[in-house]
């Protein structure tokens, strides 16, 4: 749910009573979220009569969906002057000061806004619940307070239920907020904002069809309402994510129910920037590129631009372009910058440090990329759970060295979703870093990567190549014993799935490894045992070299 516009969308419908027809538009077009609509026709009765409260409060609500705080505060100033609705302009200044963190001062505007109410006025108090409801640090306790008050006054206000319904749903209270809906609706069948929520209920518990049957029944009733496909596109893209095997199509459907909400707006930069986060979601980089280059003709130093222009230009394959739009998007002290932002400006210096041949990463790069990451971290600890692919891609070009770090991160607790994986794959690379030619063995990296192994094999017991990988983890290292106690027991495992595991050509080509390595352990300390693991071999694989030639050797 989007915290301001929802908070300016359905208060606003509650400020209208009275107001000339074109304020009653203006409302319309808040409410389809058409905002440069809403503005001209704002701005144009403002011409007119420049201290009229309501006009101000709406207006500077529009102008805080935009996060335009300093026009917003101008217009809430002006509002103070008027008569009609001049104290809502205190609940507007009162907003800002929530979003500060002033609180103080924020009680202090909500109070001037009381004073002189009257016993049966909700309209201050609704204002009141959905500022603390849709503050950039909202406290949802207190919003239900003051819209419980509302409530006490008149149980049957549409708007007061809606606001109702917004804040038990910001307060994780799934079953307040569906009654409170579902009231609203009851009362003002009119109100669609209410009747979309309720598919918005639905698709946050991952009844995807259900929520799209609850969003088709508001497109019945109005097949112009904007924002219900918005929703669509929404519900579609997170049961593409939830079911694989429906992805491609249900990416595809939500980005033209998109294209479809977005040709129901006035497609200004607002509406344009939240389509690129959309894009963004659906990995669509082609598309953010052409909207990234859209939004910059219609203005070239709205400085959020540039995370977009920096995503699409890495998905692009232009890392010069990503690493200087993000790093300007960063700089910038208006921006609120996301873990994402961090992570795509490191996975652009990877690769721009990465060597013609791709064998290797300049390690100024490298080291200024994996910076960016613990910066990632810092702000969204969760992000860790995306380094696995970007492990993987190093990885996966033999740049182990390079992946060791990257995986690190996701070993460190059991909660993270890829916790398995990245033990495995952190054990792996440094047990590749650790085998290369011309490198020497480092025996303390070699026992993290062990580690890292038996981490795997108490998360999982019956993922038996985790012994395979201890095994060899530590015939690097040197140490026979332990060697030869994790090769019997991989051998053991696999044993236990019977004839048809054993069989298998991948399976014997292990065992053979196995039995091979066991013998080299014992060669120097048992040479009784060596020939019995080399014989072993030999019965499942007659003709193989390092045993015929070993055992031929020990037998001298």
């Amino acid at each position: 749910m989007n915290t301001l516009k929802i908070f300016s969308i359905a208060f606003l419908s509650s400020v209208t009573l009275g107001f000339a027809q074109d304020v009653n538009q203006a409302r319309k077009a808040v409410d389809a979220e058409q905002y440069e609509k809403a503005k001209s026709i704002l701005k144009s009765i403002i011409k007119v009569n420049p201290i009229d409260g309501k006009a101000n409060f709406i207006l500077g609500n529009v102008y805080l969906i935009q996060t335009e705080t300093d026009s917003a505060k101008i217009s809430f100033q002006r509002g103070l002057a008027g008569t009609e609705g001049s104290r809502l302009n205190y609940i507007g200044l009162g907003i800002i000061d929530l979003d500060s963190g002033n609180t103080i001062a924020a009680e202090a505007n909500f109070a001037l806004a009381l004073k002189d109410t009257k016993k049966k006025d909700i309209e201050e108090l609704v204002a009141i619940g959905r500022a603390y409801t849709y503050s950039i640090k909202p406290n949802y306790k207190k919003a239900i307070e003051y819209l419980n008050k509302a409530k006490a006054i008149n149980l049957n206000d549409a708007l007061t239920q809606l606001a109702i319904g917004d804040a038990y749903y910001g307060d994780k209270n799934q079953n307040e907020a569906y009654a409170a809906y579902r009231n609203a609706f009851q009362f003002d069948p009119t109100l669609l904002r209410a009747k979309m929520q309720l598919g918005v209920l639905l698709k946050g518990a991952k009844s995807y069809d259900e929520a799209i049957k609850s969003f088709n029944e508001v497109i019945a009733i109005n097949p112009s309402y904007g924002p219900v496909y918005r929703e669509l596109a929404e519900t579609y893209y997170k049961w593409g994510r939830n079911k694989p095997s429906k992805s491609t199509e249900y990416m595809q459907t939500a980005i033209t129910y998109y294209e479809k909400y977005l040709g129901l707006t006035d497609q200004s930069l607002h509406s344009r920037m939240r389509h690129a986060d959309f894009l963004v979601l659906v990995k669509d980089y082609k598309a953010l590129e052409v909207e990234a280059n859209k939004m910059i003709e219609m203005d070239k130093v709205n400085p959020r631009i540039f995370r977009y222009l920096g995503y699409s230009a890495y998905e692009n394959g232009n890392v010069d372009l990503a690493i200087k739009s993000l790093d300007s998007f960063i700089a910038n002290p208006v921006n609120k910058v996301i873990a994402n932002d961090y992570l795509y400006l490191a996975m652009a210096k990877f690769k721009k440090g990465l060597a013609a041949d791709e064998l290797s990463i300049d390690s100024t790069f490298f080291d200024s990329g994996l910076a960016d990451i613990r910066k990632a971290i810092e702000i969204e600890p969760l992000i860790i759970e995306d380094l696995n692919e970007v492990g993987k891609k190093l990885f996966s070009m033999k740049l182990y060295k390079e992946a060791i770090p990257v995986f690190e991160f996701g070993t460190t607790n059991t909660e993270y979703k890829n916790y398995i994986e990245d033990n495995i794959y952190y054990g792996l690379s440094i047990y590749y870093a650790n085998n290369k030619k011309d490198t020497t063995p480092n025996p303390i990296d070699l026992q993290k990567a062990d580690l890292a192994f038996d981490k795997v094999i108490t998360a999982s017991p019956s993922y038996q190549d985790a012994y395979l990988y201890r095994a060899r983890t530590n015939s690097l290292i040197g140490n026979d014993e332990m060697t030869i106690k994790h090769y019997e027991t991989y051998i053991a495992k696999i044993t236990e799935k019977g004839p048809e595991e054993l069989a298998k050509p991948t399976t014997t080509k292990k065992v053979v490894e196995s039995y091979n390595n066991i013998a080299a352990s014992y060669a120097n300390t048992d040479k009784v045992k060596a020939i019995e693991f080399l014989t072993k071999t030999l019965t499942i694989d007659p003709t193989n070299p390092y045993a015929t030639e070993s055992l031929a050797k020990l037998k001298k």
